[in-house]
């Protein structure tokens, strides 16, 4: 693979990572650059550690991978989704920060699940370590560029739009999720 296709596969596959940290970021009062560089390295460790993963053990996982990947995409969708829309209409004055990391990490998880299946198939198509670090690189580094756009974009649509652009990103999410299944 070429650096631009390289490139290319990476933002595509952090599409869906730019799309959560949008939504999510509507829910950021305020937005420290410690706390979105937290996100978003998590973010990136994960994308890239299922890549990884698909990756080294593609040939063990593929059956499992392709039967079950767009279920739990879906239900890790639905349960970040869900919680956003319970948030927005339990209470407007309530604020909700990045101190819940179980929170990231499902939508770290969910958000990847597509990975560990693109790892899979550079594994099937027998991409060697040298040819396969490249879009590693590539997936992380995007992912993380994503993540922090992402949220510091959603903060300010939140700040402004308060909790109707949470409600209206659990729509989002959960919408992405029943995309998934269809």
């Amino acid at each position: 693979m070429s650096i631009l296709s390289d490139i290319l596969l990476a933002s595509s596959l952090c599409a869906d990572c730019l799309a959560v940290s949008l939504c999510s970021g509507v829910t950021l009062r305020s937005s420290r650059w410690h706390d979105v560089l937290g996100v978003a390295f998590i973010f990136a460790v994960i994308q890239a550690g299922l890549l990884l993963v698909g990756w080294a053990f593609g040939y063990l996982f593929v059956g499992l991978v392709e039967r079950v990947s767009h279920i739990v995409a879906f239900l890790l969708l639905l349960y970040v989704g869900g919680s956003m829309l319970f948030e927005g209409f339990r209470n407007a004055s309530e604020q909700r920060d990045l101190s819940n990391w179980r929170n990231v990490i499902v939508g770290g998880v969910a958000t990847s699940i597509d990975a560990l299946s693109v790892g899979v198939a550079q594994s099937l198509d027998g991409v060697a370590w040298a040819d396969f670090l490249p879009l590693l690189v590539a997936v992380f580094g995007i992912t993380a560029l994503s993540v922090v756009v992402g949220l510091r974009g959603g903060s300010a649509v939140g700040s402004r739009l308060g909790r109707w652009a949470e409600i209206v990103g659990g729509l989002v999410l959960i919408g992405i999720g029943i995309s998934i299944l269809c």
